[in-house]
């Protein structure tokens, strides 16, 4: 029980890493507020949770800086503080770069650049006084410029930016914030896989161990190691759960 008493927020928590992060966290004794857009999944997770921990909370919307403070607010007055957060959600879509538009741009960081920053802000007054852990996510497609991924890579690049800037300053107050850069076998993955079965087994051969990883052993286990005392001296870091695609310098 790494995480016993403590309470974490986990953004786009319904699905994929996010549900995977929020499980393995309540395994090892979280409390954890959910917080999604998707209602459905999100109550299905919420079971899935309180079956490991008592007291898990389901928070609609991420969307606009408005909605970040009451889930602040509500997460606190719900369990009393807030020791762990995750900002996990994102959406964005794949097109080349001479298609990109700003409409591109708008929801890539409008659902995860800002959100994020917007989180880390309202979050910080509580997470002072529990000295606690923030969770952000990095992607490959920032570190090597994938192809098709203008506006997501941007952001996520945008997202280390900020998060070394916050593990500095925040360092002091004994707040540490780490990056998650993941490959992961999730619904939205397997579904592509279904209909693109080459192009999946050509990309898992690039992948030295050969395989995507799980969004609850594999990522999320690496979420609670960040999230847990035995990360207090890791700081500004982007942890890289991806088999060994990118191997950082």
């Amino acid at each position: 029980m790494r995480l016993a008493g403590k309470v974490a927020i986990v953004t786009g928590g319904a699905g994929g890493i996010g549900r995977g992060i929020a499980l393995a966290m309540a395994k090892e004794g979280a409390h954890i507020a959910i917080v999604d857009i998707n209602e459905e999944n999100g109550k299905k997770t919420l079971a899935e949770i309180n079956e490991r921990t008592e007291g898990a909370l389901f928070i609609q919307d991420i969307s606009v800086k408005e909605n970040v403070e009451m889930i602040v607010k509500e997460t606190v007055s719900h369990f009393g503080k807030i020791d762990i957060l995750v900002n996990n959600a994102h959406a964005s879509r794949n097109v080349s770069f001479t298609e990109t538009t700003m409409e591109h741009f708008d929801l890539s960081f409008g659902t995860g650049f800002y959100p994020t920053f917007h989180f880390m802000q309202a979050c910080y007054p509580e997470l002072k006084k529990t000295q606690g852990k923030v969770i952000n996510f990095a992607s490959g497609a920032g570190l090597e410029g994938q192809p098709t991924q203008t506006s997501y890579a941007a952001a996520k690049e945008a997202i280390r930016a900020i998060s070394r800037v916050a593990a500095n300053e925040w360092g002091p107050d004994g707040i540490n914030v780490n990056l998650i850069s993941p490959i992961a076998l999730t619904p939205g993955v397997e579904q592509w896989r279904d209909n693109n079965k080459e192009a999946y087994d050509a990309m898992v051969q690039k992948i030295p161990l050969r395989r995507l990883g799980d969004p609850e052993a594999d990522i999320g286990r690496t979420a609670v190691f960040l999230a847990s005392d035995d990360a207090n001296y890791i700081t500004g870091q982007t942890i890289m759960v991806d088999g060994g695609t990118v191997k950082l310098r």
